[in-house]
């Protein structure tokens, strides 16, 4: 079959929602035209979201300590507990943060912190009733598989017994958070103390089981090759696929290139060069042709910055993620870009789409 007339045909198959195999979405990766790449990803985001609404959130993402023995490679935010900067939050700080949070209309929290070997599963518990006391209404999207299964491993139960006690606690959902590359050759170099591909995914299917929603990530453009890129998408789709029928499993799916600004993985591989928009938006298509199971794609306008995010909304994305009120790991890796909420729907509305507010599990509000 000649090229092209292969190119389209594996394009027509992705537009008619049909999974792709390994070689197949890796043949259109390497051989199919951006624009080509982008109209398909369009057309399966019309096919999925017909209503021509671009959605976001209000919350704040709250690092509740800094103290992490991971020291992952592309992160200068973590600290050793003897360092002068380093903290863990009092409920005086959660609160005055979380009362700015509902000033400006917003009711969830993305609480992270990473792996400090003095926060227990019970300090987790007492924060997270404590918080609910406080506010009710509180959405708490909290943690990520690297600490459930850290947590787990220190109290010697399994990382479903924990999910449960959390959930118990106020755990609403869960985010994608120390996914990088699944893949483990990449994994032993940039954060060889995090949970490997196996534990994450294992994690994420036992949140499923127990009715919690959580979201999925790839942060890309560092040591991984186009076949891992690949291979992380399929990973995620099986996990979906599989997910309890009552279950939304993996909401969304958000692709992030590396921040590597003064990191040590750019002082260790100084050959890595930063991502281009346009390997971006591949990336970004890429991720809607072959995750149709997944419902909603996030453009990262935090990493990218709002011009190339509106074009993304032309080529498979349908959800500009949260407007930020605070993010301490990216922004100190070199990107800070900054949108309110009036910036947000003027973005959205200049790419052509209807702005709407929505909640953890895509509702609008």
């Amino acid at each position: 079959m000649a090229k092209n007339q292969k190119i389209n045909t594996l394009l027509e198959k992705a537009i008619n929602l049909d999974f792709l195999n390994h070689e197949e979405a890796l043949f259109l990766y390497k051989n199919a035209s951006l624009s080509k790449l982008l109209f398909t990803a369009n057309q399966i985001r019309e096919k999925l979201h017909p209503n021509n609404i671009v959605s976001y959130i209000i919350d704040r993402n709250i690092n509740l300590t800094n103290i992490c023995f991971s020291n992952c490679l592309f992160c200068n935010f973590c600290r050793n507990k003897n360092s002068d900067d380093a903290y863990v939050l009092s409920i005086k700080e959660y609160i005055e943060k979380i009362d700015v949070l509902k000033s400006l209309g917003g009711n969830q929290i993305l609480l992270q912190g990473g792996m400090n070997p003095d926060l227990k599963l019970d300090f987790y518990l007492r924060l997270f009733k404590e918080l609910k006391q406080i506010y009710p209404d509180l959405k708490l999207h909290a943690l990520g598989p690297p600490e459930i299964a850290f947590i787990a491993k220190q109290e010697g139960i399994s990382t479903k017994q924990c999910l449960e006690l959390l959930i118990n606690a106020g755990l609403d959902s869960l985010p994608g958070a120390g996914a990088e590359i699944l893949s483990d050759r990449v994994r032993k170099i940039v954060s060889p103390a995090k949970a490997s591909t196996e534990e994450w995914l294992k994690i994420m299917q036992e949140a499923h089981q127990l009715g919690l929603t959580s979201s999925a990530t790839m942060m890309f453009g560092h040591l991984e090759t186009l076949e891992e890129r690949i291979e992380h998408f399929i990973k995620l789709r099986n996990v979906q696929e599989i997910k309890p029928k009552n279950s939304k499993g993996f909401i969304s799916f958000t692709a992030w290139p590396v921040a590597g600004e003064s990191t040590k993985l750019l002082k260790k591989f100084p050959k890595i060069k930063p991502i281009t928009s346009t390997e971006f938006l591949k990336t970004l298509a890429m991720s809607r042709i072959i995750l149709p199971n997944i419902p909603n794609i996030q453009v990262s306008w935090l990493t990218m910055g709002k011009e190339i995010a509106q074009l993304a909304l032309h080529g498979g994305a349908n959800d500009m993620s949260s407007i930020m009120i605070e993010e301490n790991v990216v922004s100190q890796a070199g990107k800070n870009f900054k949108l309110g909420v009036k910036e947000m729907e003027e973005t959205i509305l200049q790419a052509g789409f209807i702005p709407k507010l929505r909640n953890q599990e895509y509702e609008y509000l």
